[in-house]
C-alpha cells in the first residue's frame, strides 16, 4: 500500500494529465456523433478480432475431442441408416450393454507398402472390438480385425496376401473373391467371375455378404480393366474407393449373420 501511495505521489501530475485526457476524449466522443460512431466501430473491430482469435485457439485445442464426437455421431447415423434400409442389423450385445454396430476408432499405425500389411487402431475389447470384425471408413473397406487387447487392436489390411474378401458386382450380384497381388496399394484383384456376368469398366464392386467378415453391400471400388475368355474373366483390376495411404478414423462392424453363416459352413 505504501508503494502505491508513493507511486501516486511521485507521478500525480502525470496521472492527473492522463485522467483529464481520458475525460476530454470521453466528452468529445459523447458530444460528436462522428467520433462516437468511429469509437464504437473501432471497439467492435478490436473485440471481434480478439474473439475470433480466441475462438480459433480453443477450437484448435478441442479439435481431437470434436473429431471423436463426429466419428461417434457418424457411427450412430450409419447404424440407423442400415436399420432403416432393412439391411443387416449389426448390433451386438453382452451381459452389460448394447454396443453400436459401427464402433468408431482411429488408425494409429498404417502400413501399405509391404506385402503383408497390418494396421493398428486405438480401440480394443473394452470398447466392444472383437476378432473378425470388418473395418471400413466412409469410402469403403479397410480390412478385418485379427488381434485384440483391452485397449487396442490390429487389423489385417486388404493389402495383405491373407486377405480374401467375398465380393460381388453391384449391378447383377455375380460373386467372386477379392485378393491383392502385392503390387499397387490403390488396386486389388477380383477372381472367379463367370463370363455371363457381363462386366464393364466402371462397374462398382461391393461386399457379397456370404462371409462372416463384412455385411452385404459395403463399398469396395470400381473395375478399371480386365481380360475376357470364353468361360470367365481374368486379370480384373479393382481400384479401391478408399485411399489406403491416408486413413484416419474408421468403423469396426460386427456382422450379426456371422453365427448363422458359421453354422452353415460347419455343416458342409
Amino acid at each position: 500500500m505504501h508503494k502505491i501511495a508513493y507511486f501516486i505521489e511521485k507521478h500525480k501530475y502525470f496521472l492527473l494529465f492522463i485522467l483529464l485526457e481520458v475525460i476530454a476524449i470521453g466528452l468529445t466522443i459523447q458530444s460528436h456523433n462522428y467520433h462516437k460512431s468511429q469509437f464504437i466501430n473501432t471497439a467492435n473491430s478490436l473485440t471481434g478480432n480478439l474473439l475470433t482469435k480466441s475462438n480459433t485457439f480453443f477450437e484448435f485445442i478441442n479439435l481431437k475431442a470434436e473429431n471423436l464426437r463426429l466419428a461417434k455421431e457418424n457411427a450412430n447415423l450409419r447404424t440407423a441408416l442400415h436399420i432403416k434400409n432393412n439391411e443387416s442389423t449389426f448390433i451386438i450385445s453382452d451381459s452389460s450393454a448394447i454396443i453400436n454396430s459401427f464402433i468408431p476408432a482411429k488408425i494409429i499405425q498404417n502400413n501399405y507398402t509391404k506385402r503383408n500389411n497390418i494396421l493398428t487402431i486405438n480401440k480394443g475389447s473394452l470398447d466392444g472390438i472383437v476378432i473378425d470384425m470388418g473395418v471400413v471408413n466412409s469410402n469403403g473397406i479397410i480390412g478385418v480385425v485379427n488381434q485384440v487387447s483391452d485397449n487396442f487392436a490390429t487389423v489385417l489390411s486388404v493389402l495383405n496376401e491373407k486377405s480374401k474378401v467375398n465380393a460381388k458386382l453391384k449391378k447383377n450380384n455375380y460373386f467372386g473373391t477379392l485378393t491383392w497381388d502385392g503390387i499397387n496399394y490403390k488396386t486389388s484383384q477380383l477372381l472367379d467371375i463367370q463370363r455371363q456376368a457381363n462386366i464393364s469398366v466402371g462397374d462398382t464392386i461391393v461386399t457379397g455378404g456370404k462371409s462372416i467378415l463384412f455385411p452385404e453391400n459395403i463399398n469396395i471400388g470400381i473395375i478399371t480393366s480386365f481380360d475376357a475368355s470364353i468361360k470367365n474373366y481374368t486379370n480384373i483390376e479393382v481400384e479401391f474407393f478408399t485411399d489406403m495411404s491416408n486413413i484416419g478414423y474408421i468403423y469396426a462392424i460386427y456382422n450379426l449373420d456371422r453365427e448363422e453363416i458359421l453354422e452353415l459352413q460347419n455343416n458342409d
